[in-house]
């Protein structure tokens, strides 16, 4: 499990899939709101016109001093639910980007995820 304290140390780190391909840069990190344990990293990714961020779990992660390697696939990653660069995740987004993941959402109306 990866300790939520250098989180803002973090942030413009490469992130790469499991086989070392660049994904891209790491935006920011969503932490669980009943845990406040990092659950998602928030990639930027996309040329310079046509920039997105895309969101990945941090389940098996490692941080490097270069940058945090993700267990999914890059394909995965792409494909995952994005947001324009100055948008945000809405709470109504969040049971679509677990579910691109296959991890369990849970019931209820609260927010799971929160910006750091």
């Amino acid at each position: 499990m990866l300790e939520a304290e250098n989180i803002r140390d973090w942030r413009d780190h490469d992130v790469v899939d499991a086989e070392g391909s660049r994904i891209g840069t790491l935006e920011s990190v969503y932490v669980d709101t009943a845990t406040d344990r990092p659950t998602f990293a928030a990639v930027t990714t996309g040329l310079l016109t046509r920039r997105r961020i895309t969101f990945v779990p941090l389940d098996g992660a490692v941080v490097a001093p270069a940058y945090v390697k993700v267990a999914w696939s890059k394909q995965t990653v792409k494909g995952a639910p994005a947001i324009d660069t100055d948008g945000e995740l809405l709470a109504e987004q969040e049971p679509e980007l677990f579910a691109h993941y296959g991890l369990d959402y849970g019931s209820g109306s609260t927010r799971r995820l929160a910006r750091r």
